[in-house]
């Protein structure tokens, strides 16, 4: 029998894009400015917008986008810096050029110069329904006129020490480019905006170490300096500890104290790993609770930053998403999801899954799959493969197709991050406050109701949180009555509950016959039984079914679709 008390509850995480949550604004007129287009609030996210959130399975909400970045929308009259446009991609500003800190961004906020109380607020709900919450830490990069109106007193603003006359130092917080001034960027004196002056210019946040970035670099942002000297092969100068580090390990404690439950490290892979390697302790000395999660995408770094970094979790964007979408798409085999899981090399249970985020094309777009529902089997292989962290994006439970001009961000199969707007089918849930589906479209309806169904079975069966797995995949290659091109099949076991799991990406219904080895029954300890008692978890039927080693298990599969069926041993 397993030991209980290690019982660990599945991490299920709903990103949201704070700024487009609750917009009862209408109007999305494209590059429309907060006036004309609104804004969502953190008030927004009201104790039963929480529950409606948490009914879906949810255990953590990633609210994105609540630290203050930098802003087309003026708030000077608040003390707060007002930005340059020219340096602002969109009219409300990407929420990873960060501008201060130590402050809560004013867009989210009713009473602006109360926001942070707005927050703390915001955070006592959350707990207070029984979600976790996590924020984004944006280590890499700050925004071109980064200033902190709201840092501790005694802490110093990032670069006010810097020497600037040298290209680098470690004790600097920003690489220049000395007795040079800013240009590249194509609209930097434009005769209708005030000209940006940027003397000596700082390198780019996508690591351009010159003064000439253009429009497909990150130009809105200055690169952090971490005491890598980029320019002289990569020497690292950690001693004395660079004042950077320091620096931004207090910024997660600030926000640690406050009862931030995790942070999702925005490029972290492009911060040296000896900074969170001295960090994350430090933080979880006194939270130990926190949890770090990394976005990254060279698999060859992936075990320096678990094992060396001690981050919690890490993206599998490369790996496991890419494979799912080309699978999604008709481009590759269903029976290279096993050889995507076998190349982590033990470290699956590290990885946090996902099909949708604030960076990738919606399933239901144009660019991707055209329809939510040929997202389903992927997400049962996501979500139930193991043991890991599972993540979903607002809207992505309602089939959100991403196909709207919004400005800056075009027609791109993506909800932008850069703009004033409203989300259609979002905005039908929740309008007025109701979470309801009766403005719904049944492709929407269905949608949310499978999202419901497989999250929660996600959070409550022991087998997918705390379960071992035995894919099935080798033992079928070749079959005549199953199709390992289109179909994905595996078990997960935890003490007398067992779970086979197939899915089925196939645009047409399909009569299966799913061998299960005799090894999966020496592996998990299967009982030889002829006949087990079985439950169909997403459908909620029940039956009957016949599993012997080396046998086969007949299973009829609607199109895009799966099985979960449940039989207690």
């Amino acid at each position: 029998m397993s030991d209980k008390n290690d019982m660990k509850q599945k991490i299920i995480i709903y990103q949201v894009l704070t700024r487009l949550f609750g917009n009862p604004c209408i109007n999305r007129i494209p590059d429309g400015s907060i006036v004309e287009n609104g804004c969502g609030k953190m008030n927004y996210f009201t104790t039963k917008a929480l529950k409606q959130i948490k009914s879906l399975g949810i255990t953590h909400i990633w609210y994105t986008g609540l630290i203050e970045h930098a802003t087309q929308t003026d708030y000077s009259r608040y003390g707060i810096n007002k930005d340059n446009p020219i340096i602002v991609k969109g009219k409300a500003g990407s929420p990873y050029a960060i501008k201060d800190y130590y402050n809560i961004d004013p867009d989210l906020a009713e009473d602006v110069e109360n926001r942070m109380e707005e927050f703390n607020n915001l955070l006592k709900r959350t707990h207070d329904v029984g979600l976790k919450l996590i924020i984004d830490f944006i280590p890499n990069h700050v925004s071109r006129e980064y200033h902190s109106n709201s840092r501790p007193k005694g802490v110093k603003d990032l670069g006010e020490d810097d020497d600037n006359s040298v290209a680098f130092s470690n004790q600097n917080n920003y690489y220049y480019i000395p007795n040079t001034k800013l240009e590249g960027i194509t609209n930097l004196h434009d005769v209708n905006q005030k000209p940006y002056i940027e003397f000596p210019a700082k390198a780019t946040g996508n690591d351009r170490f010159d003064a000439y970035p253009n429009s497909s670099d990150w130009y809105e942002t200055i690169k952090l300096n971490y005491g890598v000297d980029y320019l002289n092969n990569r020497t690292k100068h950690f001693d004395p500890i660079p004042n950077t580090w320091i620096k931004m390990r207090d910024i997660l404690l600030f926000w640690a104290k406050k009862g931030v439950n995790g942070f999702r490290c925005d490029m972290a892979e492009m911060v040296p790993v000896e900074f969170w390697e001295w960090a994350i302790p430090q933080v979880k000395q006194e939270y130990p609770e926190v949890i770090f999660i990394a976005e990254i995408y060279n698999p060859g770094e992936y075990k320096n930053y678990i094992y060396r970094g001690q981050f919690d979790y890490l993206y599998d964007k490369v790996g496991l998403y890419d494979t799912l979408k080309s699978i999604m798409c008709g481009y590759e085999s269903a029976s290279v999801i096993s050889n995507r899981w076998q190349s982590l090399g033990g470290i699956e249970k590290k990885m946090l899954n996902f099909l949708e985020n604030h960076d990738e094309q919606r399933i239901a777009s144009d660019q991707f799959a055209g329809s939510p529902y040929k997202g389903f089997p992927a997400m049962i292989v996501s979500a139930c493969m193991n043991t890991n962290p599972m993540m979903i994006y607002f809207g992505q439970e309602l089939g959100e197709r991403g196909m709207d001009n919004e400005g800056y961000s075009g027609r791109d199969g993506r909800t932008t991050i850069f703009d004033y707007w409203s989300v259609d089918s979002y905005w039908r849930w929740q309008i007025q406050g109701k979470y309801s589906d009766k403005k719904l479209s049944n492709v929407e309806k269905n949608t949310r109701e499978f999202y419901s169904k497989l999250l929660n079975i996600c959070k409550d069966e022991k087998a997918i949180s705390n379960g071992e797995f035995f894919d099935l995949t080798y033992a079928n290659k070749g079959s005549i009555k199953y199709n390992e091109h289109k179909q994905y099949s595996f078990l997960r076991k935890y003490d007398n509950e067992l779970l086979l799991i197939v899915a089925n990406f196939d645009s047409i219904p399909t009569r299966t016959e799913v061998s299960i080895p005799a090894h999966a029954f020496e592996y998990l300890k299967i009982p030889n039984n002829v006949e087990f008692k079985y439950q169909e978890l997403i459908s909620g039927t029940d039956g009957k079914l016949s599993m012997v080693p080396d046998g086969k298990v007949t299973i009829q599969l609607e199109p895009y679709s799966g099985k979960i069926i449940k039989i207690k041993l």
